[in-house]
């Protein structure tokens, strides 16, 4: 395997990227070049949007329970 394909996992791996996912990258780039690739690519970022998404969703749920309890309470934070 070339560096550039060595290297292109390793940061599909660090971006948080699933082993379907980077071997579906891998595939993509060996037979149909980097600019197919780009789909793929863009495909693992809106996964990786849509997890930090959900978890925005969770921190302002504790949030708002902080601010719920904290307001029903008359504590401080």
């Amino acid at each position: 395997m070339d560096e550039a394909l060595e290297q292109i996992q390793l940061t599909l791996h660090d971006a948080g990227c699933t082993e379907d996912e980077i071997q579906e990258a891998v595939r993509v780039y060996q037979t149909k070049g980097a600019s197919s690739m780009l789909r793929q690519l863009r495909k693992c970022r809106c996964s990786r949007m849509e997890e930090l998404h959900e978890s925005q969703r969770r921190v302002d749920r504790l949030d708002y329970l902080i601010r719920e309890t904290q307001k029903n309470h008359l504590i401080g934070g």
